[in-house]
């Protein structure tokens, strides 16, 4: 059949595969195929691709399935769900027969997977952590890579969602060389690291140490530790100490980040771009997180709405979204 594939010419294929499977974008599904002097990867995400590479173009072709890996699927009387986090699967199951049995089909399976691990809590607390059961594996310990980034983190310590990579990349690639960004809900860095990448000059805090520790960590791993400050703090708190610093924020607690909308106006610079995320019912998603900023920043601030960007379905009838806006005083 037909899948999207990076079309590449052999003495650049090692290098795009590499950087394909950084981000995770390569369909594992099929085989890497070679023809008429060129070589064809199949991808997952052609669009996410084709912004991260600088040699091939997206084309459409029919390339073999590979045959030979065998999927937990193959292995059970049903098809699981599970997600995959560096060499971690995680899954959601409230039996644990069924939980034990997805846990050993996917050890079983090809998949390059070592731990295997249960959410045992929603996501809970100031800090946003979970319980979970570890049902393979020595510890909740992963390092996950996304476009050309690596991350250091302990899953039963910090929050962190893979779900919101092609999000993250999305905001990457405005950011340029030289500006100030200030992400005021840091974590592990998936913002800050990819924007001192870039060039930025980054400044990441968070109320949870050990998310700091591995914002520290990870920002050696990716050679910018002199471009990245991380702070272990209330963001409340340290917005004064920066008042009118960054040139671009962002905001990404969408329960309650118009709890912090004061303290993001302090921040924010001359011309600042703010990156808002919210979660708002379908029938007006973006609405309620619009008036919030404009009651924040008016009139100190001109507000312009650029780009209203739905980032994905969080629940029945409730959408996550992100709004772009920029503030210039």
């Amino acid at each position: 059949m037909d899948v999207p594939c990076v079309r590449v010419a052999p003495e650049a294929g090692e290098a795009t595969r590499s950087t394909l499977a950084d981000a995770d974008l390569i369909d594992d599904e099929y085989e890497i195929a070679v023809d008429d002097g060129w070589l064809y990867i199949p991808v997952a995400d052609p669009d996410a691709a084709s912004s991260l590479l600088e040699d091939g173009e997206i084309v459409s072709r029919t390339v073999a399935e590979r045959e030979s890996q065998t999927m937990p699927a193959d292995l059970l009387a049903f098809d699981p769900t599970y997600e995959r986090l560096g060499e971690a699967a995680l899954i959601d199951e409230d039996d644990p027969d069924r939980a034990r049995a997805i846990a050993d089909a996917i050890l079983e399976s090809d998949l390059p997977v070592e731990t295997v691990l249960n959410k045992a809590s929603k996501v809970k607390g100031e800090t946003r952590v979970r319980d979970w059961e570890l049902l393979a594996g020595n510890n909740t310990e992963v390092v996950h890579r996304e476009y050309g980034c690596e991350f250091l983190l302990d899953l039963a310590a910090v929050y962190f969602s893979p779900r919101l990579a092609t999000e993250r990349h999305r905001v990457t690639e405005q950011v340029d060389a030289g500006e100030r960004a200030f992400d005021m809900f840091a974590g592990v860095g998936p913002f800050v690291i990819p924007f001192a990448k870039r060039g930025a000059e980054c400044l990441g805090v968070d109320i949870n140490a050990d998310a700091i520790d591995y914002l520290r960590e990870n920002a050696r791993r990716n050679g910018v530790a002199d471009r990245v400050t991380a702070i272990n703090d209330d963001v409340r708190t340290v917005a004064a100490e920066y008042e009118g610093w960054a040139d671009r924020l962002v905001m990404n607690l969408p329960h309650s980040a118009d709890e912090f909308l004061a303290s993001a106006v302090s921040l924010a610079g001359e011309d600042c771009t703010l990156h808002y995320y919210d979660i708002q019912h379908e029938d007006d998603p973006f609405g309620p997180g619009e008036r919030a900023i404009r009651a924040a920043a008016e009139p100190e601030y001109e507000v312009t709405v650029e780009t209203r960007h739905t980032v994905r379905s969080y629940a029945p009838h409730e959408l996550n979204v992100c709004l772009d806006v920029r503030l210039e005083r």
